[in-house]
Formats: structure tokens, sequence, C-alpha cells
């Protein structure tokens, strides 16, 4: 068994593994388990990336435990949802607004940063895949390689991915096409 560091595949939550439900004209996640709904193909391509030796890390913003509109249990909850259906190897919220000045909330690269210390990861050889210019800027920040997943919400602007796909099945299959990022299973 190597210990040498291993690629990952960072995944955003709400609008690249799950639904997102649109409010009052704003993109938002699930509440309840009752709410949150796997988005097709999601666990094909987990599956499949775990398959190939890559190391899943689910990294969402969760600002709605700031601003008050849900609590840390119920996004925990859906996380558990996350946990049990998917092969991830850890779930990293930052429970932050904006203006809260932490290092977590993506385009900052800290939730990254904190899983390639914690699993012994090579963000060279990994890929951060979101919905928003955010997760690009926040993969691109840790030194990975991105993945930009249409969404009707996206935000995503001028972001510059790597790659752009439909959906994470779309993404999971030019991630498994890459040369030299594969990593050991």
């Amino acid at each position: 068994m190597s210990h040498d560091p291993r690629p990952a595949v960072f995944l955003d939550r709400d609008g690249v593994i799950n639904r997102n439900f649109l409010r009052d004209g704003v993109s938002c996640p699930p509440l309840t388990p009752e709410e949150f709904e796997f988005l097709p193909g999601v666990a094909e391509a987990a599956r499949r990336l775990k398959e190939a030796g890559y190391v899943l890390v689910v990294v969402s913003n969760q600002p709605d435990v700031a601003r008050g509109s849900t609590t840390r249990e119920r996004v925990e909850r859906l996380n558990d949802l996350v946990r049990a259906a998917l092969p991830v190897e850890d779930v990293l919220c930052c429970f932050h607004d904006r203006g809260d000045g932490c290092d977590c909330r993506k385009p900052l690269p800290g939730m990254l940063l904190e899983a390639a210390r914690r699993w012994r990861l090579d963000l060279g050889r990994s890929f951060m895949v979101g919905d928003r210019l955010t997760d690009v800027l926040a993969g691109q920040a840790a030194g990975c390689r991105t993945v930009l997943v249409a969404a009707a919400f996206a935000g995503a602007g001028d972001s510059k991915p790597d790659h752009r796909a439909a959906d994470l099945a779309a993404a999971a299959e030019w991630i498994l096409s890459q040369p030299s990022c594969r990593g050991e299973a």
C-alpha cells in the first residue's frame, strides 16, 4: 500500500450532487431530507471515480446557517444522506457568510487545503467540480484542475475552468480520460 499523496475529486454539493431549488428567484439548497434529491447519474459517476483511485471529498458553502435560515444540524442531516449514498471520504462545509472573514468559504481554498492535509491528497493531480465561479476559483487557488457543471443558476460569468460539463456524469467521463491524473485504487 502506497503512502504517497493521492489525487482527489472535490465535489460541490448543491447543484452538482443534488438538485437546487428556486425560491423567490434565488437558487437555494434543500432544507429537509424530504426535499433532498440526488441528480441523475451522480451515484454511478462517484462510483467510477472512486474505483479509478480518486478520493472523493465534498466541499460546500452553507451560508444559510450564518444567515439563520437553517441550522448546522439540518445541514449535517443532509450531508449524512450524501455519506450514506456515495463513496465519499469526507464532507466539509463552511457555515460562514461573505463578510465573516473566514478562510474556508469558497472562492478561498481553505476546505480543499484542509482535506489535503487530513487525507494526504495531491492537489496538483486533483480536480474541483462545481457549478459556480466560486468553485472554479477555489479549485484554481488550491492548484487543482477545474470542471464547471452547467446549472441554471451557475453565476459562473467569466470563469475559466479547465473543462465544462453538462453534469457530474459528464465531468467524471472527462476526468477519467485525463492522462497521468488517475490514482492507484
